[in-house]
């Protein structure tokens, strides 16, 4: 049986401006933003992901403080790249740093506008072998 992590509930305060961040500034598809009587919720995906984020009012969000959650990490295939198009759509990034010359010991960071911060690592592999093949994305938020 696979177990797959696909959600995670990030803290934030302000929805809209949350969404605005991920979506127009770090690339995220907005895969749905529910609004009624019981809730104000949104998911997002990062482009070939097959985990989520989502943000909004929902109980166990209420519960974190926003900008509690540290050290969320996605995956890029070319981090120069990545931080430039960050930096591009005026996202402020640190530099890049290289642990290991090894694939997967080079990284940089970010944090969104409440302090969640995220961790960019480069493994050069997911530019020919990505985890979730092109023609396997149909109901990911891929357009």
């Amino acid at each position: 049986m696979d177990w797959t992590l696909e959600v995670v509930l990030l803290p934030v305060a302000d929805i809209d401006r949350a969404i605005e961040f991920y979506r127009d500034k770090v690339g995220f598809n907005l895969d749905h933003h529910t609004v009624n009587e019981h809730m104000n919720v949104a998911q997002l995906t990062p482009r070939g992901s097959g985990c989520s984020i989502v943000i909004g009012n929902l109980p166990a969000q209420s519960e974190m403080e926003p900008g509690s959650l540290r050290g969320l990490q996605l995956v890029v295939s070319d981090a120069k790249a990545a931080r430039e198009e960050l930096l591009s759509r005026g996202v402020e990034a640190s530099e890049i740093t290289v642990f290991d010359k090894r694939d997967g010991g080079t990284f940089f960071g970010f944090s969104d506008p409440d302090g969640n911060t995220w961790a960019v690592q480069e493994l050069k592999v997911r530019g020919e072998k990505p985890l979730i093949p092109s023609d396997a994305r149909s109901g990911l938020g891929e357009k």
